[in-house]
């Protein structure tokens, strides 16, 4: 009986070459300390100052009027609430109306963008038709034309129709998609959407209309969401439009209505002013509290294509 010879087995490959380093984690010096501490000092002092006039009026609201301006600081020695109701029911209508009235403003001001500005990007990015180019040039070069230079025929037009003294003025022109700035940041998020989805939906049978209800939207929810935060902000502190279209006070927008708590032949009513303008400023906070990541992403992914 022979032996078995086993061959012997070789041994494991061994890989050479230099082994991982640890990434190798410096203590911070007291210079990086101290430049931390000094930009962090510099940021709060920048926050602070920036924020103060708000605090400031905040604290105002809070004070009788005839204290306001006699001690300008920020320490209150008495919570005096009665400019917030005596706001409420200082002007001809309740503060309620006016608040209504912008509200009402604000919803028809961010449908009209959002369903003509998102037609109008549709158009400019997939769709093709003749000089598509030069309108979309065209359309670009409103956005650097002054509103104080078309407010003269736009008010002629609105007046023969018989518009003036109401909300048609306000709305109407949003659903003609006339903010180019969002037409345009609509038309830069649509580019980034490989065509690929277009065509596997157009090879299903669907057609224009469906590929931007059923494929486009969809995907356009932060250049929406931006859309409608920006409009919300600029309609909501609009005083410029409603103050030439408006005339009745029962239709009075809320910056409108803060314009009239002041009088240049008698005491203005300070106290009242505040408040009702710290209540004003409430649904801009709340929009850009809750919005404010919708805002980023909306921005940071149309500024670079």
């Amino acid at each position: 009986m022979t032996d078995l010879q086993i061959p012997a087995t070789s041994a494991p490959a061994t890989i050479t070459g230099p082994a991982p380093q640890e990434p190798i984690h410096h203590r911070p010096t007291w210079a990086d300390r101290g430049r931390s501490i000094v930009k962090h000092v510099l940021l709060i002092a920048a926050s602070v100052v920036m924020i103060y006039p708000v605090i400031w009026m905040l604290v105002s609201s809070l004070r009788p009027t005839e204290v306001i301006f006699r001690t300008p600081g920020l320490w209150l020695n008495d919570l005096y609430v009665k400019n917030y109701t005596d706001g409420w029911f200082a002007l001809e209508y309740s503060f309620g109306n006016y608040i209504i009235n912008s509200a009402i403003v604000v919803i028809g001001a961010i449908a009209g963008n959002l369903f003509s500005c998102s037609l109008a990007a549709y158009a400019f990015a997939r769709l093709k038709f003749r000089l598509k180019t030069l309108w979309f040039a065209i359309m670009l070069m409103t956005i650097m034309l002054p509103i104080h230079v078309v407010v003269v025929p736009q008010y002629i037009i609105f007046n023969k129709l018989g518009f003036v003294n109401t909300f048609v003025p306000l709305i109407l022109p949003k659903f003609l998609a006339t903010d180019a700035f969002f037409v345009f940041l609509m038309v830069q998020f649509i580019r980034g959407i490989p065509r690929e989805l277009d065509e596997a939906a157009l090879i299903d049978g669907c057609g224009h209309w469906r590929i931007f209800t059923r494929v486009m939207l969809p995907l356009m929810g932060p250049a929406i969401a931006t859309t409608a935060i920006f409009t919300f902000i600029w309609t909501w502190s609009d005083f410029f439009t409603p103050l030439i279209y408006l005339t009745d006070p029962v239709a009075y927008t809320v910056p409108v209505a803060l314009r009239s708590f002041l009088d240049a032949t008698s005491g203005s009513n300070w106290g009242a002013l505040f408040a009702m303008s710290i209540l004003t400023l409430i649904p801009l906070f709340l929009v850009f509290l809750f919005g404010q990541r919708f805002l980023v992403k909306g921005i940071a992914t149309t500024g670079g294509k």
